[in-house]
């Protein structure tokens, strides 16, 4: 029976035809080579196309390309993306629950310990989306299927939620210790933005250990 790569997550199928779409990540069914002995996927796609075009010149790196290249190798060999996104996906559900308990039992502290919390998720979030473009460039090769744009899509979502919470609470200090519709309003944010960061999370875990197939 004949085995079928994705070239985006790794994926292996087997079958006489690779399937219409990746379960994994869902690339569209050209993005799948046949997998012929030993032979690498990314050379069986691009080996053609290498034999026939001319080769360039390579331009000098500078610096800059240099520190870049190092910082994606560092990424992508120790897992540096999945260890950052343990912060947003650890923490704000922790925002959460101390919002709650501010609502509930009227205790303030633990509003300020919420709105601290989410200071220093979106201080991460840099780092986050670095490593995670970085992983996404060198591992699934840029690709734009479904779940990637869902994916980034969550990430952006995670940011811009972030930003209007933290300077909602700037602006309006006092907006969980005191009854109003606001107050409701900030909650369902928050709510919104732990399900951003839960998409975020899942869809990343289907990628690292649904991706291959033993």
């Amino acid at each position: 029976m004949k085995k079928w790569e994705c070239t985006v997550c790794g994926y292996i199928h087997e079958g006489e035809e690779p399937p219409d779409e990746c379960p994994v990540c869902s690339a569209d069914k050209s993005m799948f080579v046949e997998v012929i002995g030993e032979t690498a996927p990314a050379e069986q796609a691009g080996g053609e196309q290498g034999a026939t075009a001319a080769p360039q010149p390579a331009a000098q790196p500078t610096m800059l390309r240099k520190l870049h290249a190092l910082a994606g190798e560092l990424i992508v060999k120790h897992h540096l993306h999945p260890i950052m996104v343990h912060t947003p996906n650890g923490i704000l559900p922790m925002a959460l629950v101390f919002l709650l308990i501010t609502v509930v039992f009227g205790l303030p502290l633990f509003d300020i310990a919420a709105f601290y919390s989410l200071v220093f998720v979106l201080l991460a979030m840099p780092l986050v989306l670095f490593t995670g473009y970085e992983i996404w460039q060198r591992r699934y090769r840029g690709a734009l299927t479904s779940l990637l744009k869902i994916k980034i899509g969550a990430a952006l979502a995670t940011v811009v939620l972030l930003v209007v919470l933290i300077v909602w609470r700037v602006v309006q200090p006092e907006i969980m210790t005191t009854a109003s519709t606001g107050r409701w309003v900030f909650l369902g944010l928050s709510v919104l933005l732990v399900g951003a960061v839960g998409v975020a999370g899942h869809i990343g875990g289907k990628l690292v250990f649904g991706s291959r197939k033993n």
